[in-house]
């Protein structure tokens, strides 16, 4: 299994993109959230398809802290459903992996 992941998260709203992302690397569940404002998500929810917009967040995190912080987020997402998906890093820089080491360890 990879050590490093990138955790994709999805929100209605700027206001809990912001709460959320604080919320993860101030509880060390995250190094690093990057929010992308205004995407568009296509999906099926209550028997009909559904067009939203919504905001991206790009999570980077070790593969060890998934479980508390997919916890984290379902407790404090406003979705019944928070998308919470992962994908592991194949490679990236040392130093910065070393920085996501160094955050979410201590």
């Amino acid at each position: 299994m990879n050590k490093h992941i990138v955790v994709f998260i999805t929100t209605g709203s700027k206001e809990e993109a912001d709460m959320l992302s604080r919320g993860l690397v101030e509880e060390r569940l995250a190094f690093c959230v990057n929010t992308i404002p205004a995407i568009q998500s296509t999906y099926y929810w209550g028997d009909k398809l559904c067009v939203d917009e919504e905001i991206l967040l790009i999570v980077k995190t070790q593969s060890q802290k998934f479980e508390a912080l997919e916890a984290w987020v379902c407790k404090n997402h406003s979705y019944d459903v928070p998308e919470v998906i992962a994908l592991p890093i194949v490679q990236g820089s040392p130093p910065y992996l070393k920085c996501i080491d160094d955050w979410v360890e201590q």
